[in-house]
């Protein structure tokens, strides 16, 4: 751990870490967040060897820039050099509306505003809220764009666990969560519990995958994805197996988790910022 993050040179008023941490919880509630977990900093030494066996088998495809900082995926202290805990959040997005047979189809996550505004803007309200309490407190905000591991940090911190379709899958929303960290220079209560893995026998999202993406439980090819083919691939074309196995998918893919039994009870999400933008879940292809 950094020397230049020691607790005694915080000013951390009137609250044990216990009660810190029941503080920032609650407050992240407040700001509309629907799970919260506290996880003390570390290596991420075995999802760092998951990583780099992904890329070793080329998973990645044309992703170049998962290929970088890759140091930085696994190390907090990199990302943030004064680091004492990580906040990790969760937020639902599921809103009740349905694709029609129609081609055009969009992903359920790019329905409404861009998630990276809405989840930075609460974790940066989250953060501005802290300082007030205790002004010599610093953090770093992370939603997806940081190279930190969302998804281990998520399970890290009870929020959820890893499906085999390689989302992130929590009891109370199932997938359809956004992630996002907070990484505080200061000490809390940590989160010691994870969530067990409840995905059984099932092997629903690997047989929906209309491409095959899922190559193995938890494990996806990027290369073979329908949503990495519509979003991430700069390719002039699509390749020919994957555009003859689109089912009308715009940009990006939802089979794997609209099959998903831990997806069929997930209530509303109260966040009006995820309702779909007008013409958003079916667009015209014309």
């Amino acid at each position: 751990m950094p020397a230049n993050s020691k607790l005694s040179e915080l000013n951390l008023p009137g609250a044990s870490a216990v009660e810190r941490a029941a503080q920032i919880k609650a407050r992240a509630i407040e700001l509309g967040f629907h799970k919260v977990g506290i996880v003390r900093p570390d290596i991420l030494s075995k999802e760092r060897v998951r990583l780099e066996e992904w890329l070793a088998r080329g998973f990645h495809g044309a992703m170049k820039w998962m290929t970088r900082d890759r140091a930085q995926r696994n190390d907090p202290w990199m990302l943030f050099p004064a680091t004492r805990s990580v906040v990790v959040v969760a937020l639902n997005y599921y809103t009740p509306h349905e694709h029609s047979d129609n081609p055009g189809k969009v992903s359920r996550y790019a329905w409404g505003d861009d998630y990276h505004e809405v989840v930075g803007d609460k974790l940066r309200q989250l953060l501005s809220w802290i300082k007030e309490l205790w002004p010599d407190a610093e953090g770093k905000v992370c939603v997806d764009i940081q190279p930190a591991m969302d998804k281990a940090w998520a399970v890290r911190a009870g929020l959820g666990w890893l499906g085999k379709h390689s989302n992130v899958i929590t009891e109370e929303y199932g997938s359809w969560v956004f992630i996002g960290e907070l990484l505080l220079n200061f000490d809390l209560e940590y989160t010691d519990e994870n969530v067990a893995d409840q995905c059984g026998s099932c092997t629903l999202c690997l047989d929906a995958c209309p491409t095959g993406a899922i190559v193995q439980p938890y494990v996806v090819d990027s290369r073979k994805c329908i949503s990495y083919a519509t979003i991430e691939s700069r390719a002039p074309e699509i390749d020919e197996e994957i555009a003859a196995n689109l089912e009308g998918w715009l940009y990006g893919c939802d089979i794997c988790q609209d099959v998903c039994p831990w997806n069929q009870m997930t209530p509303p999400t109260d966040e009006a910022r995820f309702e779909p933008r007008e013409g958003n879940v079916n667009p015209s292809l014309i």
